[in-house]
């Protein structure tokens, strides 16, 4: 990175951030965020993370991923190859700078456990209970020995759940959110990133239990994706979860695209189709939108100006007046509903 002819390290990249840059926490409550998924490269070679985090495109970024648990292996694509002593966990302090740059710029960092290709789930409520303890003191704002991010603390846990089982998973959210309540006034996020085809397979009776944030529902590879709209295009069921059925009547919903035609096997729509489709949902679903997630950084935002340009789409543009729905903040003692 260059300021002013001078080449910048993540670390002073971070300082003159902090001095000089006058940035606004990330917003929940917004319509137009901009989410992209980082870590795996799929389009081959991809930037640092904290490369991604410049300038005022990406609103959030979700590192992918935490590929095995609950014996905690993470994967960032070569990105970090170093390990712990006598430990196969990921030591990572070039990341840790970056995550601490992104969020001087008022951008929010979360983990994503799962994916496509992972060994993982838990066994009973109570293997995903001290699960729950294990990331919370790994990632976040606990203080286990080893840390793959160092000191930085990540804003939120996300759930890409494609295999395995579906055991103890809202149990897993409760107790994470247990320490939230604790956790020195700092925000934290949980979000999850279904398929678009309802309910999910996997995290299906999670969604309708525990409380999420913000969903990022995967609108592509399947009957229901954004190459199929207005079609079988199923927004409106999902909209319809999140004001019925969702534990979280404020919950957000991502409409999920791939960031390229490589990045998925269907779903891929150009940057002005993408754009006309968000701002249509907007105005016809008040109050469930909360902006674009994509697979991934890579594909999004290196060989092309795709994540740029829907980026700008979404922010740039006037939707129509809407309705806001009341927030309702999630109280400690909350208890997730049970099937």
């Amino acid at each position: 990175m260059r300021l002013f002819g001078i080449k910048m390290s993540a670390a002073v990249w971070l300082l003159f951030s902090a001095i000089f840059i006058s940035t606004s926490a990330f917003d929940v409550s917004s319509s137009s965020n901009f989410v992209v998924y980082w870590g795996q490269s799929s389009a081959g070679s991809q930037k640092s993370l904290g490369e991604y985090c410049q300038g005022s495109t990406v609103d959030a970024v979700v590192i992918a991923f935490l590929y095995q648990f609950p014996n905690t292996k993470l994967d960032i694509s070569g990105t970090c190859k170093s390990t712990f002593p006598n430990s196969d966990l990921l030591h990572c302090p070039d990341v840790a700078a970056d995550i601490k740059a992104c969020q001087a710029q008022g951008k929010a960092v979360l983990l994503s456990m799962g994916g496509a290709t992972g060994a993982y789930g838990f066994s009973s409520d109570s293997d995903a209970t001290k699960y729950a303890d294990t990331v919370w003191d790994t990632f976040l704002g606990g203080n286990a020995s080893q840390r793959p991010f160092d000191d930085a603390i990540l804003d939120g846990i996300d759930l890409d759940i494609e295999g395995g089982s579906t055991s103890g998973y809202t149990a897993f959210v409760s107790q994470l959110r247990s320490h939230f309540t604790g956790g020195g006034g700092k925000q934290y996020y949980i979000t999850g990133a279904p398929q678009c085809v309802y309910p999910d397979a996997m995290l299906g009776s999670t969604l309708d239990s525990a409380w999420f944030d913000m969903v990022f529902v995967q609108f592509y590879n399947n009957y229901c994706g954004l190459n199929n709209y207005p079609g079988s295009f199923n927004y409106d069921a999902w909209d319809q979860w999140a004001k019925t059925k969702s534990a979280n009547k404020n919950v957000k919903i991502y409409i999920g695209a791939p960031g390229s035609q490589s990045a998925a096997g269907s779903g891929y729509v150009s940057a002005s189709t993408l754009g006309s489709i968000v701002n249509s949902v907007r105005d016809k679903y008040a109050g469930t939108l909360g902006g674009v997630m994509t697979w991934d950084a890579s594909q999004a935002m290196d060989s092309s100006t795709w994540g740029q340009s829907v980026s700008s789409s979404i922010k740039s543009a006037t939707a129509a007046p809407v309705k806001r729905r009341r927030r309702r903040k999630y109280q400690p003692g909350w208890k997730p509903k049970r099937k």
